[in-house]
C-alpha cells in the first residue's frame, strides 16, 4: 500500500480542485467508490491503511462503507423506514425542489443572466424584490428540507478564540461594524453533501460547482440564483480562467461590493468523517480578504451523516431512513490577516485551518484526496474478495 500512495502522489491528476476549495485546475472525475480494479487487500493492509487515512474511516453502527453486519433491531427499523418514512421524505423533498425551481423561474422571467468575460452566469447580481424573494425562499426551504431530514434541531455556536484580541483589524479608515464584519467568504469544513443544504439555510452563499451543472434540470436554474462560480476543469484552454483564479475575483468581490453574492467555500477539496481538518488549498485565500470560519459537527448515535468511505446511493437511503438526525455548528469571528498572512496565502490558509481544528476540537491531518482513493479502491478490494 505503500508504492499505491506514492504512485498516487505523484500524479498531477490525482489533485483536483474541489468544488469548494479552488486550488488547482487539474481534473479527476474517477468515481472515487468505483476503482478500476479494485486491488486485493489483506486485512492486515487494510488495518495499517486506516491508521494513515484516519480521516475517512466511517466508525457508525453501519460498519465499513455501510456494509458492517447490522443487529436484528437495526434490521428491523430499517424495514420500518424503508416503507414509510423514506417515501414520504422522498415526495416532500421533490415537491420542495420543484417548488423552489418554479419560484426561480417566475423571479428570473424577463432577465437575462448576468455573464462575464469567462462564460460565468447568474442571476445573483439583480437587486429588487425578486432577489429578496430568491433568498427568502431559498433559505427557508432549505431550512424546511433539512427539517424534513430529521435535523429537527440545530445547535449553533458563537464563540470567541482566546486570542481574538491579538488579530490584526482593517487597516485605514474607521469603519463601521457591518463593514469591519464583512468577510471575502466563509470557509467550512467538508463533512457530507447536507453541509451545503445547511449553509443555503444559513447565509444563501454561492458555491464552486462544475460547469456541467449549470445544464442540469431544476439544479441548473437554482445554481444559478445562488451565483454558483462555475468552473471548466476537464479544459486547460486559455478560454478559461483558473478555478484559483475566478475564486480569487469573486472572493475580493464579495469583500468590497457588499451587494455582491457572498461566497461559500470548502478548502480541504474533499469530505471526511468530521474529526480531521485536512489541509486547506489557497485559492479562497489569495485575495488577502477576512473570511468567516464556520465549523459544522455530526453527532450521531447510530448513523453517521458524514460522507466519506460510503457510495452516495447507499449513504442517501441510510439517511432517509434515520428517524433523527443532528448538526451541531460553530460560528468564529471574521478572521482579518496579518500583512505576512496577505503576502503568504499559504501561512494565511495553515492559520485559519490551526484556529477552526483548535476550535472544533478537530486533529489536523497531513493527507488529501489522492489517499481517499488509495483507501476506497483498497475497501472495494476487500468487499470484492469476499
Amino acid at each position: 500500500m505503500e508504492s499505491e500512495l506514492k504512485d498516487l502522489d505523484s500524479q498531477p491528476a490525482s489533485k483536483p480542485a474541489s468544488h469548494g476549495g479552488g486550488g488547482s485546475s487539474a481534473k479527476d472525475d474517477r468515481p472515487l467508490l468505483k476503482p478500476d480494479p479494485a486491488p486485493s487487500v489483506s486485512a492486515e493492509e487494510l488495518q495499517e491503511l486506516e491508521k494513515k487515512c484516519a480521516a475517512y474511516v466511517r466508525s457508525d453502527a453501519y460498519g465499513t462503507m455501510g456494509r458492517g453486519g447490522l443487529s436484528l433491531k437495526e434490521k428491523l427499523l430499517l424495514g420500518v423506514a424503508l416503507v414509510t418514512l423514506v417515501p414520504i421524505r422522498v415526495v416532500v423533498i421533490m415537491t420542495l425542489l420543484l417548488f423552489y425551481y418554479l419560484i426561480c423561474r417566475i423571479c428570473t422571467l424577463g432577465l437575462s443572466p448576468n455573464r462575464d468575460e469567462d462564460e460565468q452566469e447568474d442571476y445573483a447580481h439583480m437587486g429588487g424584490w425578486r432577489r429578496a424573494v430568491i433568498v427568502w425562499c431559498g433559505r427557508s426551504l432549505s431550512r424546511v428540507m433539512l427539517f424534513v431530514l430529521g435535523f429537527y434541531w440545530i445547535s449553533e455556536t458563537y464563540r470567541i478564540p482566546d486570542d481574538a484580541a491579538q488579530q490584526p483589524k482593517p487597516e485605514g479608515k474607521e469603519e463601521s461594524a457591518e463593514e469591519a464584519e464583512k468577510p471575502g467568504a466563509i470557509i467550512s469544513n467538508h463533512v457530507s453533501y447536507l453541509d451545503i443544504l445547511y449553509h443555503m439555510s444559513s447565509s444563501f452563499p454561492s458555491f464552486v460547482a462544475k460547469r456541467s451543472v449549470a445544464k442540469l434540470p431544476l439544479v441548473g436554474l437554482i445554481s444559478k440564483c445562488l451565483g454558483c462560480v462555475y468552473v471548466q476543469r476537464e479544459s486547460k484552454s486559455s478560454n478559461f480562467k483558473g478555478v484559483a483564479v475566478v475564486v480569487t475575483d469573486r472572493v475580493r468581490e464579495a469583500h468590497q461590493n457588499k451587494s455582491a453574492p457572498q461566497i461559500m467555500l470548502f478548502p480541504e477539496g474533499t469530505t471526511t468523517n468530521g474529526d480531521f481538518l485536512l489541509p486547506f488549498k489557497t485559492g479562497a485565500f489569495l485575495a488577502k480578504a477576512p473570511v468567516l470560519p464556520v465549523i459544522l459537527r455530526y453527532p450521531y448515535q447510530r448513523f453517521s451523516p458524514a460522507w466519506d468511505s460510503i457510495s452516495g446511493v447507499r449513504h442517501v437511503i441510510f439517511l432517509l431512513c434515520q428517524f433523527v438526525n443532528h448538526i451541531e455548528v460553530t460560528r468564529l469571528p471574521v478572521y482579518y490577516p496579518s500583512q505576512e498572512e496577505k503576502d503568504d496565502p499559504k501561512l494565511y490558509a495553515d492559520n485559519v485551518r490551526r484556529l477552526m481544528a483548535s476550535e472544533g476540537s478537530m486533529t489536523l491531518a497531513d493527507i488529501g484526496l489522492a489517499e481517499k482513493r488509495v483507501y476506497h479502491a483498497a475497501l472495494n478490494g476487500l468487499f470484492c474478495q469476499s
